[in-house]
């Protein structure tokens, strides 16, 4: 009778299973702004690479916004990676803008069916926003990349403090 009972004494354990969930203390979002210098790869595609100061944490997610226009108040406006801006020519040629990243560097790409040598329009000048978040909301994390203010609003990045990377 005692082993019977035995049995339920170690099989009956009211120790609450709580499972953690892991907090990824390595990243923090961060947002700066740069004007690069685009170089020529050939003339329809123009490239700007750039180093993190630091490798980033592998569940690190890179976004990189173009701002495309200013509201009446003078605010930014920002499209996200990769952005396609139609001429509205006779050709109706495009040209994209794209990123990539890697745990150390990152790319965009000025990439058009124009010759792009003599419209240096769509790759001087330009402003783009590079936002670095952790991935832990996973894919149904209630934010949508595409809208850069609840982006900003999600991850808590205050903009006053966001500097031009020089």
């Amino acid at each position: 009778m005692l082993a019977f009972v035995s049995i339920f004494t170690v099989s009956c354990d009211n120790d609450d299973d709580v499972v953690q969930v892991p907090v990824d203390y390595d990243t923090y979002s961060t947002a700066y702004d740069i004007a690069p210098n685009f170089a020529r790869v050939n003339s329809s595609l123009y490239e700007y690479v750039d180093e993190f100061t630091k490798p980033l944490v592998e569940s690190d997610v890179v976004l990189v916004y173009m701002q495309t226009d200013t509201t009446n108040n003078g605010s930014p406006v920002w499209k996200l990676l990769p952005y396609t801006f139609f001429t509205n020519n006779v050709n109706n040629d495009e040209v994209d803008y794209g990123f990539d990243f890697s745990k150390f560097d990152f790319s965009i790409t000025v990439n058009s069916t124009l010759n792009l040598d003599s419209n240096s329009s769509y790759y001087t000048n330009k402003r783009f926003r590079v936002v670095i978040v952790p991935a832990k909301s996973g894919k149904n994390g209630g934010v949508d990349y595409n809208d850069y203010n609840s982006v900003i609003k999600f991850y808590n990045i205050d903009e006053s403090k966001i500097k031009v990377k020089n």
